[in-house]
């Protein structure tokens, strides 16, 4: 059946909607990034650069690193903002614009993010590492979806219960990064665990300035969770919203963060960029073997 334009949103030059680009202006491989001003910090590394196109906040760089064709996103902060990017990341791979019908033949795509975050646990330190081996949704974006076969209920319950999370808040939902690509990305410069994703940077993620938290000892109950020897390493705003919807659509997703900050010592690094450089290439340098 066809796809209606009211759902299926097409630019005048054929492109879709947010992201303007063309399906032969994708690579197989996709970095995502929240800052659109990281975009040209990652593909300045390329041998060259094929194709570019930037519309609001989502800018694209294509090209190759070492003879591997990449993309380079940004998607801008928070969930809501990769529920777009994700879902039309996937029609352009999978929808065929011509007939705006789903193609017979399916295309797995890889999304690594390059993201920064804070660490939750004293013993991560800043300008460290994290490779997200679940995402902790707690935003609720996943929810509009049907979602049951992705998650993970042992530990979202134990996690409702070790928070007293209340009821009138979204369900949290566990969602597992794709472990070939974790397998292929991880080092003894990594740190594992979960990752939290907010719906936003200051209350949702325990900050005060002048409003008053619903919670104030969530954060001390976030960090002291345990799930059989799994923690909450660190918190952000995009990371399950990235697992769960590749899971549903089956692409591989892993979230790459650099520490920045240690939420629990209240530190933040002396040198940011240093650290996300050093991640970047690292990314780099680990996709090009894929």
């Amino acid at each position: 059946m066809s796809i209606k334009h009211s759902e299926l949103i097409l630019n005048p030059d054929g492109s879709i909607y947010h992201l303007n680009l063309k399906p032969e202006h994708i690579a197989d491989t996709i970095i995502l990034v929240g800052d659109q001003d990281r975009v040209e910090k990652i593909s300045k590394h390329f041998d060259t650069i094929e194709f570019s196109t930037q519309k609001r906040e989502f800018k694209t760089h294509t090209g190759f690193y070492k003879g591997k064709r990449l993309s380079v996103i940004s998607t801008g902060i928070g969930p809501d903002n990769i529920d777009i990017v994700l879902n039309e990341l996937d029609a352009l791979a999978n929808i065929d614009f011509e007939t705006r019908t789903v193609k017979n033949n399916l295309k797995t795509l890889n999304f690594i993010r390059i993201g920064t975050s804070g660490a939750l646990q004293e013993d991560i330190p800043v300008d460290a590492f994290v490779a997200s081996e679940y995402g902790l949704d707690l935003n609720g974006m996943l929810h509009s979806y049907q979602t049951s076969d992705i998650t993970n209920p042992k530990i979202e319950s134990a996690f409702i219960q070790h928070t007293q999370w209340p009821n009138f808040k979204a369900r949290p939902l566990i969602i597992k990064c794709n472990e070939t690509l974790k397998n292929h990305m991880i080092s003894d410069q990594t740190h594992q665990g979960i990752t939290l994703t907010a719906i936003g940077f200051y209350g949702p993620q325990g900050r005060v300035l002048r409003l008053p938290l619903q919670d104030e000892a969530l954060n001390s109950k976030i960090q002291t969770f345990d799930f059989n020897g799994l923690r909450v390493t660190n918190l952000e705003m995009e990371t399950s919203a990235i697992y769960g919807l590749s899971k549903l659509m089956e692409h591989k997703a892993l979230s790459l963060n650099a520490v920045i900050a240690n939420r629990a010592l209240g530190t933040f690094s002396e040198h940011p960029g240093k650290t996300i450089e050093k991640l970047i290439l690292y990314t780099l340098d680990r996709l090009s073997s894929i």
